[in-house]
């Protein structure tokens, strides 16, 4: 924890440093420190965490793996439960932690996912979103050095997620900091392929990453179901354009109207003529009489 802490602490130093600095995207206005630590954990992930996850992907079963990830998931669904009753929803909390209750008993403690065999879905859910769903924007995006993406809410967030974290009570230390590894490689193993994909077809990994990391972010805190109002995630304001389009509508309308106006007018106007040219017959055929 104190490691955690030091870390959080030079970010913070370093994001008040960078305050100033201006970028392209609305949300990214640290965007020169973020594109530098992307560099610096893409360096990293390169040399270490890539090789790593290729070859646990290589060397270890399928089941070990699944059994690896439903371990640590089982785990995870703690936090998830309390983060879904603190955000007011119950009856998603209650399935959270009877998943745990099964998976750790019936499941081996958790190896097997016994739950989502029986109906009862996965959330994924932390205290970042939990600040969201209570109203509390993003903020600006952030790239973390080995931790990536995130926003300048769920970095303050961060202290939160770890007390929550039922593996970062565990002891000896050493386990501990083997499970974290171990958990980190499966992590990574799982995201081999989406990686390979962004690099093979994005022309800017970063602002690939940026984007799709903050549009996802978005929707989780929602449940995907965004308010169309106005997102404040991405500075849109989709209502403006219906505005402007209705002004539009309205004066198209106007204009019809005041058509329709003049041809009333003129309308009477004729018929003002003929109706004269009518009198001024009559006046000529009593003359000739």
């Amino acid at each position: 924890m104190t490691m955690f802490s030091r870390l959080f602490g030079a970010v913070a130093m370093l994001l008040m440093m960078s305050g100033c600095a201006t970028g392209g995207h609305p949300q990214d206005p640290m965007e020169g420190f973020n594109r530098a630590m992307f560099k610096f954990n893409d360096v990293v992930d390169k040399a270490a965490l890539r090789p790593a996850a290729t070859a646990y992907q290589t060397v270890l079963p399928n089941f070990v793996q699944a059994g690896i990830g439903n371990f640590f998931g089982n785990l995870g669904d703690v936090s998830t439960g309390l983060n879904n009753l603190l955000q007011g929803k119950i009856k998603d909390g209650a399935s959270d932690f009877l998943r745990v209750g099964l998976n750790t008993t019936v499941g081996v403690i958790g190896l097997f996912d016994i739950a989502s065999e029986i109906g009862l879905p996965k959330h994924e859910e932390d205290f970042g979103q939990t600040l969201g769903r209570w109203g509390m924007a993003s903020g600006p995006y952030v790239v973390l050095p080995f931790l990536g993406s995130s926003t300048l809410r769920d970095v303050g967030a961060l202290p939160v997620d770890i007390s929550a974290d039922a593996w970062s009570y565990k002891r000896p230390v050493f386990w501990r900091n083997v499970g974290t590894a171990i958990r980190g490689v499966d992590r990574r193993a799982a995201l081999l392929d989406a990686s390979n994909l962004v690099e093979d077809a994005a022309l800017d990994p970063y602002e690939f990453i940026r984007d799709a990391y903050l549009q996802r972010r978005q929707n989780r805190v929602y449940d995907g179901d965004p308010p169309a109002t106005l997102n404040q995630d991405n500075g849109d304001s989709p209502d403006t354009g219906n505005k402007d389009t209705g002004n539009k509508d309205t004066g198209n309308k106007d204009a019809g109207n005041k058509d329709a106006g003049n041809r009333d007018a003129g309308n009477r106007d004729a018929g003002n003529r003929d109706a004269g040219n009518k009198d001024t017959g009559n006046k000529d055929t009593g003359n000739k009489d």
